[in-house]
């Protein structure tokens, strides 16, 4: 016989957005290149700079994604889903390092200056592409909320940053246009803001990164929730205790004790444990639910 075939490794539906944020980040980052190239703008520059790393981010983001979709194994019992936080800091990163180029090219134009031409042109150009962004960006975000993937709302959450900063900077020399000579000097001044604000966002992408990666417990909205499923689907006799919780990527883990009469059966007593783990994944999805059953005396003991 023949050998089998290998399937071709299937991409996860957060991957095929990722690969539109890629396609997005490569036409807006060409258009933003050319915008520049008519203009001279350096705060145009700054803005084809934050594309070239949303390009590089989306890429970092597939790759994350598609580690991630793999499913446990015996080296990661508990799954791959913790390598999209590594992409949403990478993301943060280089962030930061970006804005520190576009910086450092609006500080050289601010101490030499130079005249701007094509602005007309220039702006139109920007324009088209602060859109594509702009409706990448707000479709990623919605996949994000659907997925509950911090990648893909670090891709989205860039995207969107990149917008405002294209609006920024449209407004900036389009007063630039139409001033006298002197108000050349703005043009600087937003790259430099610009620079600042980047820096703000990606500093907020590396602190939910690294929050992530210590196993930080669900958000108090979350854990209401599991403990309104708990007491919903709790019979009559039984209790519970030593709630914790924490997130890997999109995947929830809960566990607790669950208390119940030292005489009930086993089996009884882990019908009222299903019970419970059922309540939660329902009301909570991609949830893993762990429970240890013990009796009321043992706790009373050590009260």
């Amino acid at each position: 016989m023949p050998p089998a075939r290998r399937s071709s490794p299937r991409i996860s539906p957060g991957g095929r957005v990722v690969l539109l944020s890629i396609g997005a980040s490569i036409v807006t980052m060409a258009l933003k290149l050319s915008a520049y190239y008519l203009t001279g703008s350096v705060s145009l520059l700054s803005d084809a700079l934050e594309s070239s790393v949303n390009l590089v981010a989306a890429l970092v983001a597939f790759a994350a994604l598609v580690v991630a979709e793999r499913p446990a194994d015996s080296s990661h019992a508990y799954g791959h889903d913790k390598a999209e936080y590594f992409s949403s800091g990478a993301e943060g990163a280089l962030i930061v390092v970006a804005a520190v180029f576009i910086t450092y090219a609006a500080v050289r134009r601010f101490i030499d200056p130079v005249p701007l031409e094509n602005l007309d042109v220039g702006l139109t150009v920007a324009f088209v592409a602060s859109g594509i962004n702009l409706g990448v960006s707000r479709f990623m975000m919605r996949m994000a909320k659907r997925y509950d993937s911090i990648a893909l709302e670090a891709d989205a959450q860039h995207l969107m940053v990149d917008v405002w900063t294209s609006a920024a900077i449209i407004a900036a020399l389009a007063v630039v246009a139409f001033a006298p000579p002197q108000w050349a000097i703005l043009d600087p001044v937003i790259a430099i803001l610009v620079g600042l604000n980047i820096v703000r966002t990606g500093a907020g992408l590396i602190r939910r990164s690294i929050s992530g990666l210590m196993d930080s417990s669900l958000s108090d909205h979350e854990i209401r929730q599991i403990e309104d499923a708990i007491r919903d689907s709790m019979p009559d006799g039984t209790a519970f205790h030593s709630l914790r919780t924490r997130k890997s990527g999109s995947r929830r883990f809960v566990e607790l004790h669950v208390t119940v009469p030292g005489n009930m059966s086993v089996t009884e007593g882990h019908d009222r444990c299903e019970r419970i783990e059922t309540a939660i994944e329902e009301r909570l999805p991609k949830t893993s639910v762990s429970t240890h059953l013990e009796p009321h005396e043992a706790v009373d003991r050590h009260l």
